[in-house]
């Protein structure tokens, strides 16, 4: 049986029936109330590869796919809890971007929750699986949750867990992991936050690409402690990842009304041979106007970023920011409203170790109550791969034209 075709339809079937915002089931009695929503997105993606056989086994790619995201939520005075399932029938090309090493990626979470078929092409994983208590001062959520520890936007140093790249700017839905979280507001200013994560081992032979079982050693404990002041925010961060010790900080505010200040990062002390101390910064200003218009200014740093592209093929940071290879990064971003249908969206990267860049633009636009239209241009600047070794960063990314449909039900 082609389940392939199959999921196709009846996803496609879910996207052009019409529906309504509200969720499709909803029921609700004294104390409890469950409620059911849909989400699903068609996605098109047209992309022009960089000219180097060795790297990418396309020179151009033209594929679709489809997710659909099922979710549900239950809620009790004190209790609560929400699954999501999502269903991804993808095409090959559209999961590698034709380049020959690279996947679409799930996040460090375990295997037993994932399911793969169709030869594949499709996947089921359940996405979010928790449960939460819930008081005046305290709330404790178990399961399957997204975590994230992040004040900056595009790069996120202290979001350890699944982050989102610089130029992301879907992020409704933020990967989960297997965790457990405490968060205690102690007063009206202060606030402690206690966070385990689940560490899995690598296993290429299953579809998620880690073990079914956690690696109990290796578990990631997180504590952040924050106080507000008048006009920020500031956080203290100690923590344990992959057995390396981690102390880190956050702050983020208003100076005098005129624009946003906010600033993330961390030192990471590792007693694996031949790694040297890490440390990862990043710093924000932001500016909104009363037209809507958003400014964005961001620089980020890693110590174990390359000072040149020469060493690009041989570092490989265990735990990267998202994959970036330099050193040093400035990014510059706008977002702006053309009217409340239709919104628009600018990032564009700059590599300081080899001056390559980025420039990704998007927009979407509401066609009704619960669908809406979305397109996102890359484009590359820089000099691109030979023989597989990179000349720069972005000069080996590829340019791309990408169209979605989003409906919610």
């Amino acid at each position: 049986m082609n389940y392939t075709f199959l999921m196709r339809l009846l996803l496609l079937f879910a996207v052009l029936v019409p529906t309504t915002s509200q969720a499709f089931y909803e029921w609700q009695e004294e104390g409890l109330e469950i409620e059911l929503r849909g989400f699903v997105r068609g996605i098109g993606l047209a992309a022009k590869n960089p000219s180097d056989n060795i790297l990418f086994e396309h020179d151009r790619v033209l594929a679709s796919g489809l997710f659909g995201r099922l979710m549900l939520d239950i809620s009790m005075p004190s209790m609560s809890a929400e699954m999501h399932l999502v269903q991804s029938v993808l095409a090959d090309k559209l999961r590698t971007g034709g380049s020959r090493f690279n996947v679409i990626s799930d996040a460090e979470r375990s295997d037993g929750l994932h399911w793969n078929y169709d030869e594949g092409h499709a996947d089921l994983v359940v996405d979010r699986l928790n449960v939460q208590y819930q008081s005046n001062d305290l709330r404790l959520k178990v399961g399957r949750q997204p975590i994230n520890l992040a004040t900056t936007f595009y790069f996120t140093p202290n979001d350890f867990f699944a982050p989102f790249s610089a130029e992301a700017f879907f992020r409704t839905y933020k990967q989960s992991v297997d965790s457990a979280r405490i968060d205690w507001q102690w007063s009206n200013d202060s606030s402690l936050s206690l966070i385990a994560v689940m560490d899995y081992k690598l296993d290429l032979s299953q579809p998620t690409g880690w073990e079914t079982s956690p690696d109990w050693a290796e578990t990631a404990y997180l504590s952040r402690i924050s106080t507000l002041s008048e006009y920020f925010e500031i956080g203290l961060i100690v923590a344990t990842v992959s057995k390396d010790e981690i102390i880190g900080f956050d702050f983020q505010g208003e100076v005098s009304d005129l624009f946003g200040l906010r600033g993330e990062g961390h030192f990471r002390f590792t007693d694996k041979a031949n790694t040297k101390r890490d440390s990862k910064f990043s710093l924000a200003i932001d500016k909104r106007w009363q037209n809507t218009l958003t400014l964005r200014l961001e620089h980020f740093y890693q110590r174990s970023g390359a000072k040149d592209s020469d060493k690009y093929q041989v570092l490989v940071p265990e735990d990267s920011n998202n994959g970036y290879l330099a050193r040093n990064y400035t990014v510059i971003g706008s977002s702006y409203e053309f009217s409340p249908l239709w919104q628009g969206d600018a990032v564009y990267l700059f590599n300081h170790q080899d001056t390559s860049k980025l420039l990704a633009l998007y927009s979407s636009y509401v066609l009704s109550d619960e669908s809406e239209l979305s397109i996102g241009i890359n484009i590359p600047i820089g000099k691109e791969p030979e023989f597989g070794r990179l000349k720069t960063e972005f000069g080996s990314f590829s340019q791309s034209l990408t169209v979605e449909y989003r409906v919610y039900f």
